[in-house]
């Protein structure tokens, strides 16, 4: 029995208290729906498998003392199938204790549900049933390799509306930052624990590949063909000159003398610092070259990082198909668009924000609030092309962004939508990278800082995505790279990956030792190390319920850490496969010591069966747990 199916019961207790009159003045209305009847797993395990506060939430509505509401909760509860003892503790804790085979029972209802999928590094994934069907995506890649896990726990609450999960959407001027890949790691493992919870996830990468950023960009690369000096506002770091080179090499295969195209001088800045190239024949070319490029470097270092995308959004492409201007058109229709001092302003204090917002410049450049417009409205009425419309757009944006909430709300509100509803946006905060105990800046490509490339090589894809999606995206984390590329139990994704890889190798030792698992009696799995187990993998569902609620993968990397140290320590004092205990039995006097030894170490063989059918349940919810994360799940290390 799971805490799941004890708040059920306990809600069909609390109704038919009130159907009996023996729950006071408490009324059908006021008993709360069965997800907020929370059942928690006791701090002191002397105090039962389970605990419940139900008689405390309900006292006062029923006019009763907390204590005489639970002790009628419990009289109930002891009559319960699968319930070994109920106790009333303190101002009115209902502590319950499962019998043996009631809590085993979720080993069985894992195994029942166990599927094979291929490694999380081998493409999408594809999840095979036991009955041999299949779910798979057309670019998922061939392979005989695949890993035991469970459709335990995964529901279909989040159900029926489509999400789209905008992440990471870095400018295309340079390789992924540290930030972005913060980004990328979190909005996978976020897409894949919404998934996990029935949802539909489109995930969505933004190219900023309209406006001045580009300008600067393609001004850097000019003035490195040339050997000049970067210009006050351009791009530095050695990716640049690789660019520039690509570029030129490029365009004289294609039979164009690039460094030979007519220059202009862009000017200085009001410092006197020089622009450099201004709106020239050379620029534009190098701008159309280079922008692929490094659009192509992007996508790449993406799939290197097993981030796949659905759709990859060009800002330009509002532009170019008129978005934006039909987007202000709608406003505008709505009397939410108006012009002072010869700009255009979107009228957002209309909508809660603090000021109005300038959308077309007195110059009559798009300020870059005008394509979020055309980009909100765009997510909430595709026509399938290329993508599903959004009943949800969630935005994830880094640390600087904090200041567009408002004004992204405000249009939300213009649109007719529910801000924070039908518009989320989830803000990250910084990421420091260590080494040797101090902050690492440099990059070998990029300059002054760490990106996607630097991280991989230094700790690999495992460690960057689990140690940055392990932590709560509205926290700042440090990456210890030392930490990270060690095999030891201080690696949080090593710790885990091992008590895989550890389970794995039971399996083998079992197989060779002739364990039948099919001769298992579960209701043996009656040590304290093994309820520990039971009730670690009894949370898995409402830990992955909790995740997708709260678009919190971090919560599935906390619940794997825990599992997995419940699962080295129950590993560490019973055995699966038996061991000769001749020696400790000719030492050995005490008979109660000499049976403890005997069922830990050397146990019958429907022990021994339901042990491994134990150890094969938490390989398949780690294996699912890590999937989630875009981890993968080794069986040997």
């Amino acid at each position: 029995m799971n805490p799941e199916a004890l708040s059920e019961l306990i809600s069909d207790i609390a109704h038919g208290l009130v159907g009996a009159g023996e729950a006071g003045e408490l009324t059908v209305e006021l008993i709360p729906a069965v997800d907020k009847l929370a059942v928690m797993r006791p701090k002191d395990r002397a105090h039962g498998d389970w605990s419940s506060n139900v008689a405390m939430q309900l006292a006062k509505k029923a006019g009763m003392k907390p204590r005489d509401l639970a002790e009628a909760f419990a009289a109930k509860l002891r009559d319960a199938d699968g319930i070994a003892s109920v106790e009333v503790a303190g101002p009115g804790f209902i502590n319950i204790t499962l019998d043996s085979a009631s809590a085993a029972a979720v080993v069985s209802q894992i195994l029942d549900q166990a599927v094979e999928m291929e490694p999380v590094d081998k493409g999408v994934e594809v999840w095979k049933g036991k009955d041999g069907d299949t779910e798979t995506s057309a670019d998922s890649e061939a392979t005989s390799q695949t890993v035991h896990s469970t459709k335990f726990g995964l529901n279909d609450h989040l159900g029926g509306k489509t999400l789209n999960l905008e992440f990471v959407s870095a400018n295309p001027t340079g390789p992924i930052h540290i930030g972005g890949v913060r980004w990328a790691a979190t909005g996978d493992a976020m897409a894949r624990v919404l998934e996990a919870n029935g949802a539909k996830v489109v995930r969505e990468y933004y190219f900023n590949d309209h406006g001045e950023q580009i300008n600067r960009f393609a001004k850097s690369l000019v003035a490195a063909a040339h050997g000049e000096e970067t210009p006050s506002d351009g791009y530095k770091g050695t990716y640049i000159n690789e660019i520039a080179d690509r570029v030129i090499a490029e365009a004289k295969a294609d039979g164009i003398d690039v460094l030979n195209l007519p220059r202009i001088d862009g000017g200085k800045d009001k410092d006197g610092n020089d622009l450099g190239e201004g709106d020239s024949e050379q620029r534009e070319e190098f701008r159309k070259r280079a922008v692929p490029m490094m659009f192509a470097e992007i996508q790449q270092s993406m799939k290197d990082f097993r981030v796949n995308f659905d759709v990859w959004f060009h800002e330009n492409s509002l532009y170019q198909d008129g978005a934006v201007k039909e987007a202000i058109a709608k406003l505008r229709e709505q009397g939410d668009i108006y012009e002072k001092d010869g700009a255009t302003w979107f009228a957002s204090t209309k909508h809660g924000d603090d000021k109005d917002r300038v959308i077309i410049k007195s110059n009559g450049e798009y300020a870059y609030f005008a394509a979020d417009i055309a980009y909100y409205y765009n997510k909430r009425h595709r026509d399938g092309k290329p993508s599903m419309p959004a009943d949800i757009a969630i935005y994830m944006l880094g640390a600087d962004h904090h200041g567009y909430i408002g004004r992204m709300m405000a249009m939300c509100a213009a649109f007719g939508d529910k801000p924070g509803e039908n518009m989320q946006i989830l803000i990250g905060q910084l990421v420091n990278v260590m080494k040797d105990g101090k902050a690492v800046r440099m990059s070998k490509r990029a300059g002054n800082v760490v990106t996607i490339d630097d991280l991989v090589e230094a700790v690999g894809v495992d460690a960057a995505r689990y140690s940055l999606a392990r932590t709560d995206y509205n926290t700042s984390v440090d990456i210890d790279l030392d930490v990270l590329a060690s095999h030891t139990n201080e690696n949080p994704v090593y710790y885990v990956q091992y008590a895989h890889a550890r389970s794995c190798n039971v399996d083998r030792n079992a197989e060779a030792a002739k364990i039948d698992a099919t001769i298992a009696d579960l209701s043996l799995l009656d040590t304290p190390a093994d309820g520990e187990v039971l009730g670690a993998l009894a949370q898995w569902p409402s830990v992955v319920s909790d995740a997708g609620d709260l678009c919190a993968p971090h919560k599935i990397a906390h619940y794997l850490e825990t599992l997995a140290g419940t699962y080295h320590k129950w590993y560490n004092l019973e055995r699966v496969v038996p061991m000769d205990l001749t020696d400790l039995e000719a030492r050995e006097k005490d008979a109660e010591k000499l049976e403890a030894a005997r069922i830990a170490k050397n146990p019958e063989p429907a022990r021994a069966a339901a042990r491994l059918q134990l150890n094969d349940a938490v390989q398949r919810v780690i294996a699912s747990g890590l999937a989630m994360l875009g981890v993968t799940a080794p069986d040997k290390m």
